[in-house]
């Protein structure tokens, strides 16, 4: 394959993944100055990688890997920035025409108080993704998965619940 035909297969990926990328960099990034790094970041790291792609997995789940991997890196190299992420509308149907519930703030206001893999995790979740491709991107065992989304929903219920 021509470089021609490589960088315009790249573009369409780009522009088929692009509302992915960007709800994977708003999750690690509270500012929009900071979401256009990350988004750059993950797009010249999957630019990087695209060649390697083998197939081996779903074009998305391979997208949303290195998108993840490239957010927790750049979140962990720039850990001196405030911390505070503002959400909005990740999770679909919570959306009001006068802006966030209270419902939805409590939400967005739990989901921030958890770690880089277990907001991955819910993400994905969110995203509608299965326990096997939550797997396969996360990097981690179906089994672990389950576990792992049964206990970060009984934290977020209990959040919910004090809060």
């Amino acid at each position: 394959m021509n470089d021609d035909n490589l960088t315009g297969e790249f573009l369409e990926l780009v522009e088929q993944h692009k509302k992915m990328i960007y709800k994977v960099s708003h999750m690690y990034c509270d500012s929009e100055s900071m979401r256009m790094d990350i988004f750059q970041e993950i797009v010249i790291n999957l630019w990087k990688a695209y060649p390697k792609f083998k197939g081996k997995s779903k074009i998305s789940t391979w997208v949303y890997r290195v998108s993840l991997n490239t957010a927790i890196s750049w979140f962990r190299d720039h850990s001196n920035h405030n911390n505070h992420i503002e959400y909005t509308n990740l999770i679909p149907g919570f959306e009001e025409e006068n802006g966030t519930t209270e419902l939805q703030d409590k939400i967005y206001n739990a989901i921030e108080h958890l770690g880089k893999i277990d907001k991955a995790l819910i993400l994905l979740q969110l995203d509608g993704y299965s326990y096997d491709d939550i797997s396969e991107i996360i990097g981690i065992t179906k089994t672990n998965v389950a576990t792992k989304l049964n206990r970060l929903k009984l934290k977020l219920k209990d959040h919910l619940s004090n809060n």
